[in-house]
């Protein structure tokens, strides 16, 4: 029995955010005090080269879990083998009111409303420069509530610039259902002009830094065949280097009836796996392997991870899937994957 399943009974007594924030502090104890350095590793898994980058191994933590980038440590003792922290704007935000993340426990499920709440880039830059974990990092960048879709562009390449330099690869989140109107970027033309200027950006920050750092799109799940389709060819049109599937879906046909389905936000966890799924097969069909896929969505076993890589995905990232099972699915999923 691992400590995690004597732990979670309790932290489920509590208010959802307040257990995350507790989490989040023990864990940053525990990587002060040494403890990690007794948590068991991760099986030797096979090691990857995806975007250029070598990772460890192909369990990656999603965005969303570690915000601000404050326990990367802490999160790279679990045995991933990528860490993807933020999302973080360009200014701090507190995002929505609380409360704002529900259990849907029934159906091992999350719902969340945050809304991009960080600390800000500056505070996340201060926190990946204080960190000592030295293996493969994301980080994924958004706008400001209070920025309109007509200037988004401008937040996302501010991000772009302050993280570049620090990151092995960039996320671009569109795909939040959170922040108002964020999802209509992910319409044709305005995907095309943000894509062309991340993309020239890119150019400019990889000669000014001598080094390039791949460029991902998450995009969300409740997106129909056509809109898939019409986003993996804007992805290559552009020559984007990979997209993550996907962000949490607004759908709640896998939760109706149950406790907290009614809430507002994104729905992660089991509930979303199967149209996680069904969307990397889409994109994995369209792409023909021009640009690799980071699967994401449901993922609570190591079958589920299997799952995601059949489907087309070269690496998997988990999130809800640690809360409902705790630490040891990073070591599950590895060893499933040999």
């Amino acid at each position: 029995m691992s400590c995690y399943t004597l732990v979670k009974p309790l932290l489920f007594q509590l208010d959802a955010e307040r257990a995350h924030d507790i989490t989040l502090k023990s864990l940053k104890w525990a990587e002060k005090s040494g403890l990690l350095h007794l948590y068991p590793k991760a099986p030797k898994s096979l090691s990857r080269q995806v975007m250029g980058i070598d990772f460890t191994n192909a369990v990656g933590l999603a965005a969303g879990l570690d915000k601000n980038g404050a326990v990367i440590d802490g999160m790279s003792a679990l045995g991933f083998g990528f860490i993807e922290i933020g999302t973080v704007t360009p200014r701090p935000q507190p995002g929505n009111p609380k409360p704002r993340l529900f259990r849907v426990t029934e159906a091992n499920g999350i719902i969340n409303r945050f809304g991009f709440n960080n600390l800000g880039v500056d505070n996340l830059i201060e926190n990946v420069k204080g960190a000592k974990y030295k293996g493969v990092l994301g980080i994924n960048i958004g706008k400001n509530f209070d920025t309109p879709n007509e200037r988004a562009v401008d937040d996302y390449l501010l991000c772009m610039q302050k993280v570049y330099s620090h990151a092995h690869y960039i996320t671009v989140n569109i795909s939040s259902p959170n922040t108002k109107n964020l999802r209509d970027l992910q319409e044709k033309e305005a995907l095309s002009s943000l894509l062309s200027s991340l993309k020239l950006e890119q150019s400019k920050l990889a000669e000014k830094h001598g080094k390039y750092v791949p460029v991902t799109l998450k995009i969300a799940p409740d997106l129909n065949h056509e809109q898939v389709v019409e986003i993996a060819n804007l992805l290559m049109q552009h020559q984007i280097d990979g997209v993550i599937a996907t962000n949490t879906t607004l759908s709640r046909d896998a939760v109706k009836g149950m406790h907290n389905a009614e809430e507002t936000g994104g729905l992660s966890g089991a509930p979303v796996k199967q149209q996680s799924t069904i969307v990397i097969g889409q994109l994995s069909k369209q792409l023909q392997g021009s640009l690799p896929i980071i699967g994401v969505g449901g993922i609570l076993s190591g079958a589920d991870a299997a799952e995601k890589i059949a489907a087309g995905a070269s690496l998997v990232q988990v999130y809800s899937g640690l809360i409902y099972k705790g630490p040891t699915l990073v070591r599950d999923i590895c060893k499933t994957l040999g």
